[in-house]
């Protein structure tokens, strides 16, 4: 199979001086100087990629096979010897975390765990960071009731209610984000999950029974989040959400300014709803 993927290559111009074999066992110097003849690459510039425990394990593993100093030669550059010290400290962090923490993602397409991949990996480097191990309990939010909130998140550490779209589950986001605040749990809503942290207050703390995002309410009386001025118009929704850094400036006794220790931050959006500013006194004034 190399030979022949090398075979393809050079059919479209590309000769490889480089080549990096994926294997599950150990390759020995008699197969890479096989694999080098057959494939016109110099015998020590083939190199294994064995299988890893943590994709965090490979750039260690790479510079074990030398792949660095290999690259370099073709290049004609010099090598000097790399300092791995951060990095041979994280996968320390990671292997033998002090502590663990659970955390509760609700979601709607919670039987796919892909779909949240970018969330999911995000709380694992938080918890490196931390040097936390951190277990995610995937909760499917249309599952969620006022009856069995308790079952599902009595034990959890933080809840995490992420991004999507559509008006499935919103109602069990809800709920969730409710349980948080009742019971002093942290929260984090990334996107859609704090559109709803913003409805949930409103509901449940200023009173408005009604309130909504106008997305998935347009006749409730209180639209907390509404859709952005310059959308209005949009009738071709695809690929129009609104893009762009947003700069944003963070009153100095919110947790937001405590947490990025600046006034002034930049925030990239990509959406077409937003907090409506018409509620702002109501929230500001409620504790």
């Amino acid at each position: 199979p190399t030979q022949m993927s090398v075979k393809q290559l050079q059919s479209m111009g590309i000769w490889p001086d480089i080549l990096v074999c994926r294997s599950d066992y150990p390759i020995d110097e008699k197969m890479k100087e096989k694999i080098g003849l057959f494939c016109n690459v110099k015998k020590e510039h083939v190199l294994q990629n064995l299988d890893a425990p943590s994709l965090y394990e490979v750039p260690i593993m790479m510079e074990e096979e030398h792949l660095a100093q290999a690259v370099c030669e073709c290049l004609n550059l010099p090598c000097p010897e790399p300092n791995l010290e951060d990095w041979k400290k994280m996968l320390e962090d990671l292997h033998h975390p002090t502590s663990s923490v659970t955390i509760a993602l609700v979601g709607k397409y919670v039987a796919l765990h892909d779909a949240y991949l970018s969330v999911a990996e995000a709380l694992k480097h938080g918890g490196i960071a931390n040097r936390a191990q951190v277990n995610i309990r995937w909760i499917d939010a249309e599952e969620l009731t006022p009856e069995n909130l308790e079952e599902y998140l009595h034990d959890v550490d933080g809840i995490l209610v992420p991004g999507g779209f559509g008006q499935r589950g919103t109602e069990g986001k809800i709920l969730a984000i409710g349980y948080a605040r009742r019971n002093k749990i942290p929260y984090l809503g990334l996107c859609l999950g704090m559109q709803l942290a913003i409805v949930e207050f409103a509901r449940n703390v200023l009173g408005y029974s009604d309130a909504h995002s106008s997305e998935f309410n347009p006749n409730s009386f209180h639209q907390v989040i509404h859709i952005m001025p310059n959308q209005h118009d949009v009738t071709d929704l695809g690929g129009t959400l609104r893009l762009g850094s947003y700069p944003c400036v963070l009153a100095k006794d919110s947790k937001s300014y405590q947490l990025y220790g600046t006034e002034y931050i930049h925030e990239r959006h990509r959406h077409r709803y937003e907090f409506n500013n018409l509620y702002r006194p109501q929230f500001e004034a409620s504790d």
